[in-house]
């Protein structure tokens, strides 16, 4: 496995070998402890999730508040989408800033996202089929879901507006201005 950073020294991609021969092709796609030597601190994966979508929909941005916050290991299976990670740690040098990734079956990378950060993605093929782990159980009582487009953020989502689709889970969005976010100075792994 190689490890590609990102502007987050906390968030980095994982891009898996592939060995090709005349039958097909082998990848190991998940070891534990390769990710947590890279992470610097123990995980403990307990969900796997798998979402269809198609194109122009668009998940997220979500988070769970401690103690159910969630990281996220996230590939795509099937199609491509972008996929975007936002800083809601407040006194990180990064807060309030995002980085987008395009992850598809293709490129066969795989982002992890730690615990402090919002996440959402859109497909940007005909359809996809995306898959990650979390290392906390879904709590709905927790979950936090920020305005895909608050202006604050200003993320380009390489999608025309027009094209993108929201679920009416939207309609409980708040502005990233509004929301409780992570302290950057607790450790949010005790």
């Amino acid at each position: 496995m190689n490890i590609e950073l990102t502007i987050f020294p906390e968030i980095f991609i994982i891009k898996p070998k592939t060995f090709i021969d005349k039958r097909g092709w082998f990848m190991e796609s998940f070891r534990l402890d390769f990710i947590e030597n890279t992470a610097g601190y123990p995980l403990r994966f307990c969900q796997d999730n798998l979402v269809k979508s198609s194109f122009g929909v668009l998940r997220g941005l979500h988070y769970q508040k401690p103690p159910f916050a969630q990281s996220k290991l996230v590939s795509v299976i099937s199609g491509k989408v972008i996929d975007i990670i936002v800083d809601a740690r407040v006194g990180s040098p990064n807060f309030g800033k995002y980085i987008s990734i395009e992850l598809s079956n293709k490129n066969q990378k795989q982002v992890f996202i730690p615990r402090g950060f919002a996440h959402g993605y859109i497909c940007t093929s005909k359809t996809c089929i995306v898959s990650y782990k979390v290392d906390n159980y879904y709590n709905r009582e927790s979950e936090v879901t920020i305005f895909y487009d608050d202006p604050d953020l200003s993320i380009d989502w390489k999608v025309p507006l027009e094209e993108i689709n929201i679920l009416e889970k939207q309609n409980d969005s708040f502005l990233f201005s509004q929301v409780n976010h992570f302290d950057f100075k607790k450790n949010l792994y005790d």
